[in-house]
């Protein structure tokens, strides 16, 4: 019977770039869905970049350009990552678009409607510099628990104790590192505690079977028993400034808070897609409304399944729209066994996995490998990747095929025997591929990768301990047995055939080579392609390499960075050293100058043509400035807190010319670039108007 299925991967937050650790949902969310659709489903993979908050506006503003254009730039940084290891959307869009902005409202209308919406005063943090309310997480204080210093608004790091941000010791804003004031402001809540969602969520997460069992045995705790429920109403505002959706009839004054219109992005994006591709705009109430033969598959993250199985359905089912088929949480991603770090160089970004030449199929295949239908963890182990992939991919699946067929194409210009001749020396093999092929389709469809691809490689070795059985080589000097050897060799070429279309949803780019160049196709592989024979192959061409292990030291290497702390300080004194190094803070009255004074700065437009970390220190970035006829002059500048170097290269900027140099621990810096700050956060280096060239005098 065929499917109809919307699924969707987490939305990444559009506040820094796709590592390792989430390409492990986004990778076993694509081979499900090319799963599916090799069995001739029909499926929708849509995704979006999540785009509001207060972490997009901070880091906008830190940056000197509009949330727009920041999230703009991520978006493109995202698709490459994700088009670079395969993961097939058939829409990847914004939560920052018009249809979601539609959608959150009429589900807020909806729920309002239905007398879920609860409007009340409660009191909150307030940076008086900033002058903005403060999410927990900007701020900090002593645990009232414990005394830790430096712990976050809502729990402590130190003895795990949870705790409203009103209730730390000596808080302080993130931001701004201003003391807070308690204020009072009106906020908007979802009444998740009404006794509608109470009965709506315990039938939801306890008996539809929409969760794995340890996600639903979470729920029940979360839930509490019946008559002592333990939900809370869900606060769904934010006041301004901040970067989101404004909530109708607020004047712009509340906006809705991220984790409500981050879910409706599904709906959003789905809903471009139909419109954009101009679909049957019945798909919309087909995927979008209850009462339809569809389905609809989230693939998440361990840590969000309480806003996807609690928040997320209660708000669909009261605001009229179908609510989830199946939510399936993944565990997370450690590296050598550890959490990923910066210093050991295992916090590896996707684009530096692609820019060191490494192929994204090895991770992918090394990943499926890995994956079950739990939550359960699951470690790349880089010595581990190495030897899997070479034994596997190369060592046994291509090795198949690099055997078998230079036979068929040196004598045989590449035709394969008869069908009857193959069933003559291997007559029980169609029961076998039927059942492989069961065994194979289960395990995929019940996201069990890990056993399916220990079932294909059981098949491989049985296949090249075949070959080294019947030893094609040796036949092929006997004319004679000329017969049995092209007959040999197309059950082998056969068998390397069902193995590629049983790899096909991990190994998308290499199944389309060998379907297309080798077996002379016209399309991509369908799972029925299994048990057709072949009639004639193309040439071998190489499939895949292995990994050098030395590959793996320059990925390693590539992605370490010094994490040294801070030597203990004051947090005054901490902001002050990250915000005002290579700056003098203005006074209050700020001291006048004569013109001499001034004249005796020498001032000049520079381009960064180069910008780098620099290995141990916490502030700084290497800068390499062309500065026209003075020529290249090296300045360490310490405003790292706020700039990739990337986004550095090539961009003006105004540097005093004639400051004496000065010898520093890590180098010799010629100069100091010019930049803005203040009490507020934030380093804002300063750019000449377009035009201006390298080396012009500033007066």
């Amino acid at each position: 019977m065929s499917r109809r299925i919307l699924v969707t991967s987490a939305l990444p937050y559009a506040n820094g770039a796709i590592h390792l650790g989430h390409l492990v949902e986004y990778i076993q969310t694509d081979i499900w869905v090319r799963f599916q659709r090799m069995q001739g489903h029909e499926v929708h993979y849509v995704c979006a970049d999540d785009t509001h908050g207060t972490p997009v506006m901070l880091r906008a503003d830190a940056e000197g350009i509009t949330p727009e254009r920041l999230i703009e730039r991520v978006w493109r940084e995202h698709k490459r990552d994700f088009d670079g290891f395969g993961v097939g959307f058939d829409n990847y869009y914004s939560t920052n678009s018009p249809e979601n902005r539609a959608l959150c409202e009429a589900i807020y209308g909806a729920l309002t409607a239905q007398d879920l919406i609860a409007v009340r005063s409660v009191e909150q943090f307030y940076d008086p510099v900033k002058a903005m309310f403060l999410p927990d997480r900007y701020i900090k204080g002593e645990c009232p628990k414990c005394g830790a210093k430096d712990q976050y608004g809502d729990s402590c790091e130190v003895c795990g104790a949870t705790y409203a941000p009103t209730e730390l010791k000596n808080p302080y804003s993130t931001v701004s590192g201003a003391k807070p004031e308690r204020r009072q402001s009106e906020h908007y809540f979802f009444k998740l505690s009404d006794p509608r969602c109470e009965a709506f969520l315990r039938e939801f997460t306890q008996t539809s079977g929409t969760l794995q069992p340890e996600a639903a045995n979470k729920m029940k705790e979360w839930l509490g028993e019946p008559g002592d429920s333990k939900l809370s109403d869900w606060d769904i505002s934010r006041d301004a400034p901040y970067f989101g959706f404004a909530i109708p009839g607020t004047d712009g004054k509340k906006f809705f808070y991220v984790w409500l219109d981050a879910p409706v992005g599904y709906f959003g994006s789905f809903t471009h897609h139909v419109r954009s591709k101009n679909l049957d705009e019945k798909l919309l109430q087909d995927f979008l409304r209850p009462g339809g033969d569809t389905e609809l598959v989230h693939f998440i993250g361990k840590d969000i399944l309480y806003f996807h199985a609690l928040f997320w359905p209660a708000m669909l089912k009261h605001a009229g729209f179908r609510t989830p088929t199946r939510i399936y949480a993944h565990g997370f991603l450690t590296v050598n066994g550890e959490k990923m770090s910066k210093s050991r160089g295992t916090f590896i970004t996707a684009e530096s996995y692609i820019r060191q030449g490494l192929n994204p199929e090895w991770l992918r295949y090394y990943y499926a490998a890995k994956l079950g239908p739990t939550m359960e963890d699951i470690d790349l182990n880089l010595e581990d990747f190495v030897a899997r992939v070479n034994s596997d991919l190369v060592g046994k699946y291509v090795n198949i095929a690099s055997r078998a067929a230079t036979f068929l194409t040196k004598h045989f210009d590449g035709r394969l025997s008869s069908s009857q001749m193959l069933s003559k020396i291997d007559p029980v093999a169609v029961g076998e591929r039927a059942e492989a092929s069961k065994t194979i389709a289960e395990a995929y469809d019940a996201r069990e990768y890990g056993k399916a691809l220990r079932e294909i490689m059981r098949i491989a070795d049985g296949i090249n301990q075949y070959v080294d059985l019947k030893k094609p080589w040796v036949l092929a000097k006997d004319e004679p047995q000329r017969d049995l050897l092209q007959a040999i060799c197309s059950k082998c070429i056969f068998d390397f055939k069902m193995l590629s279309v049983f790899l096909a949803p991990v190994l998308p780019a290499t199944a389309r080579k060998v379907a297309q160049e080798f077996f002379g196709l016209e399309r991509d592989f369908i799972w029925s392609d299994y048990n057709v024979y072949p009639e004639k192959i193309n040439p071998y061409s190489h499939l895949t390499n292995r990994i050098d292990p030395k590959q793996i030291e320059a990925l390693v290497a590539a992605n370490r960075e010094s994490l040294k702390p801070a030597a203990a300080a004051p947090h005054s004194q901490q902001r002050h050293a990250q915000h005002q190094e290579n700056a003098v803070k203005a006074a209050t009255q700020p001291e006048t100058i004569s013109i001499d004074d001034f004249t005796k700065i020498d001032l000049r437009v520079a381009r960064i043509a180069n910008a780098e970390h620099v290995e141990g220190a916490d502030k700084l970035l290497k800068l390499t400035l062309d500065v026209g006829s003075l020529g290249t002059k090296q300045v360490f500048a310490g405003i790292k807190s706020a700039y990739d170097p990337e986004q550095l290269k090539g961009r003006l900027t105004v540097m005093v010319a004639n400051l004496a140099p000065r010898k520093m621990k890590f180098g010799m810096s010629e100069g100091m670039v010019l930049a803005a700050s203040g009490e507020a956060p934030g380093l804002y280096i300063l750019s000449p108007d377009s035009g201006a060239q390298p080396g012009m005098r500033i007066k």
